[in-house]
This record gives C-alpha cells, sequence and structure tokens, in this order.
C-alpha cells in the first residue's frame, strides 16, 4: 500500500482566521491523507522545522490579511535555508493579479476561495507528485 502523503498546515504571521484551514485539514484527511496542524500565529522557520522533523510531503497555508506577498515567499525561502524543496500551496484571499508572481517566487500552487474539496486534495497531490515523491 503506497504511504499516505503527509502536510503541514499553519497559518503565518497574525492572521487569526483559521476556520478555513481546519476545514481544509479535514477535507486532506478525509482524503486520506496525514495532517499535522500548527494553527495560528507560526513562523516561517518555525513551520520549516516542522517540516523536517516530519519528513512532510507539502506545506498548506492560509492566508487572509494581505501578508501572501511576504510571507509565502518567506516560507519557501525557510524551506530552502534547511535543504528542503517541500511544494508550498496557499490559499485563502490572494487576488489573482498575485497569483504568478508567487509561483515565480517558488509557491508550487494558489488556491482561491471557494476551493472544492476534490481541487484542495487534487492540487496537494499534484505538487508532491510534481516533486518526485
Amino acid at each position: 500500500m503506497a504511504e499516505a502523503v503527509r502536510v503541514v498546515l499553519a497559518k503565518l504571521g497574525l492572521d487569526g482566521h483559521d476556520r478555513g484551514l481546519k476545514v481544509v485539514a479535514r477535507m486532506l484527511r478525509d482524503a486520506g491523507m496525514e495532517v499535522v496542524y500548527l494553527g495560528l500565529r507560526q513562523s516561517p522557520e518555525a513551520v520549516a522545522g516542522v517540516v523536517e522533523q516530519e519528513d512532510a510531503d507539502a506545506v498548506g497555508l492560509s492566508m487572509h490579511n494581505a501578508s501572501h506577498m511576504t510571507l509565502a515567499p518567506a516560507m519557501v525561502e525557510a524551506l530552502r535555508e534547511i535543504g528542503l524543496d517541500t511544494p508550498v500551496v496557499i490559499g485563502g484571499i490572494v487576488p489573482d493579479a498575485d497569483a504568478a508572481a508567487l509561483r515565480e517566487a517558488g509557491v508550487a500552487a494558489v488556491l482561491g476561495p471557494g476551493a472544492s474539496a476534490m481541487e484542495v486534495e487534487r492540487t496537494v497531490r499534484r505538487v508532491v507528485e510534481e516533486r518526485g515523491r
């Protein structure tokens, strides 16, 4: 049997809106993935440390406070600084105009508000597969 995909989910910075991330955690768990939920007020460095410790296959970040252009690239960089190429998927309130710049900064995928459970699952599985797992 194939090993389950392991995903670390977190909210970076001071954003206190975590209901959507809790819904995503349940979606991914129900899809057979292992979820490590870190919750609110995390730093990119702390999340990267957990990704390394847990040997996670992907990182999921929820963004709702307009900090995505700073914090998402910082997450990618924190992973790179410890030698990881773990894909980062962000979701939440991200303007379409910012998605291309985020991908250029190394974010693997951007999901907007209202993404379905199927879309979230497929996106996570796709980015993990693309990184060679």
